[in-house]
């Protein structure tokens, strides 16, 4: 266990810079970006971290920032993560009025966090005691929205994965860390003022085109093949197919039409879908994934349609570390108090800290703070010191753990963990999930 007297500087620094983090987290709030845009808000965070005199790579995977802290010795390298990105979510009090971007899961408090532990930590007589590194990323594009626009990125070569922290592992950003944390804001009463341990599912994102022929809907129908029909035949049969999932698996499959029809009267003959299948293990999403496949030719067929399905590799299930928890909780409950710190329930979302978790030792915990329903129009952060400078202090106190004391906390974990994939096993198996079918029905 890391010096008390240390951690009790690194508590003092925190609350001295989280004024100064929280007034940045609310201008992002108040200028919200979505995945791969974010240039305003990746501004701001360099901003924040030339300010403390902090080295800093920006523009990484469009939009990412990574700063540097070094120890007064060598040892590990910890990397706390913030991520950059709103998402659209119409009715959002702080919603941009053009784009509808809002932060409607506490993104901006993630960011809060990294600035204030950069700025604790980067104080001369703290630094001074760690044996190691500490790598801030402000990490764009965890959202996995705008597909089209995403997809757009990609057929330009600008971006190779459509998640940021993906993205950045092909970029090397992630090849010197060791360990990486992450805390996220949190509105379920139920999980106290901090939840450690929780569970994220999974998912792979598909967009699917059906494709038919255009008549006139009143004079000559029989002429057209109903794109649209076709689409909602596929919809009852993935319904069909929900019976089948079994329920520890946690599937959930889910989709939006982006596009209906050009006319209401012609026969609609290009549809437009995105969809997700969300599961807590890759073999039952995979599963999942293959009925769905199923159910959407089955539409096609029935309607004599094309069906193009495009199946992108997206997030991977969480693994939080046992040692890792360990210690952040043993921190938590020091400020919160025990009785005000749980293991979180799973959650059915996803988060590309799962990616992260696969490759190296990797927690997401919860902070309370907020109100509302997450991604809703109504979730707000309604106490940034819960949402914001505790979980500051907790992630500080946690890395003094790590990398106080010749760095012991950390090469536990370390020798401790066995990742369960390379960056290049990774890497490949993303690669491996892109897919594009085009399913022609037999005449």
């Amino acid at each position: 266990m890391a010096d008390v007297t240390l951690k009790a500087k690194v508590q003092d620094a925190v609350e001295r810079h989280a004024p100064a983090a929280i007034k940045v987290a609310q201008e992002i709030l108040a200028h919200p970006e979505t995945g791969f845009r974010e240039r305003n808000t990746s501004r701001l965070v360099q901003e924040y971290f030339s300010s403390l005199g902090l080295p800093f790579q920006s523009e990484i995977a469009l939009t990412g920032v990574r700063a540097e802290i070094k120890g007064g010795k060598p040892g590990p390298t910890v990397a706390i993560m913030g991520e950059l990105d709103a998402l659209p979510v119409s009715g959002h009090p702080h919603a941009d009025p053009i784009t509808n971007a809002a932060h409607a899961c506490g993104h901006h408090c993630q960011i809060g966090i990294v600035l204030a532990v950069a700025a604790a930590l980067s104080e001369p007589e703290i630094k001074a005691e760690l044996s190691g590194n500490i790598a801030l990323m402000a990490v764009p594009a965890e959202e996995f929205v705008e597909l089209d626009f995403r997809q757009g990125l990609v057929d330009d070569g600008k971006i190779e994965f459509m998640g940021g922290k993906a993205e950045m592992v092909k970029l090397g950003v992630f090849d010197d860390v060791d360990m990486a944390m992450l805390t996220h804001a949190n509105n379920r009463a139920e999980d106290g003022l901090i939840a450690v341990g929780a569970t994220n599912n999974g998912v792979i994102a598909k967009t699917i085109r059906f494709i038919g022929r255009a008549s006139h809907a009143g004079g000559s129908p029989e002429l057209g093949i109903n794109a649209l029909r076709a689409a909602t035949i596929a919809t009852v049969a993935i319904d069909a197919n929900r019976e089948t999932f079994r329920d520890g698996d946690a599937i959930r499959v889910h989709h939006i039409i982006t596009k209906g029809g050009d006319v209401v009267n012609a026969v609609p003959a290009d549809i437009r879908m995105e969809m997700f299948v969300r599961g807590r293990e890759l073999e039952a999403i995979w599963g999942a994934s293959r009925k769905v496949d199923r159910s959407l030719k089955a539409g096609a067929m029935a309607m004599g349609a094309q069906v193009e399905i495009t199946t992108i590799p997206s997030y991977l299930p969480i693994r939080n570390n046992a040692g890792l928890t360990k210690l952040y909780r043993d921190n938590a409950e020091s400020i919160v108090g025990a009785d005000n710190v749980t293991v979180a329930m799973p959650r059915g979302g996803s988060t590309d800290v799962g990616d992260i978790s696969h490759l190296m030792p990797t927690i997401q915990p919860y902070a309370r703070g907020a109100s509302g329903v997450t991604h809703g129009p109504d979730f707000l952060i309604e106490d940034y010191n819960v949402a914001l400078t505790n979980p500051a202090r907790m992630t500080a106190m946690t890395v003094v753990d790590l990398l106080g004391d010749g760095a012991g906390g950390a090469n536990k974990v370390m020798t401790a963990t066995e990742p369960a994939l390379t960056k290049e096993n990774y890497l490949e198996m993303l690669r491996s999930f892109n897919k594009v079918d085009l399913y022609t029905p037999e005449e």
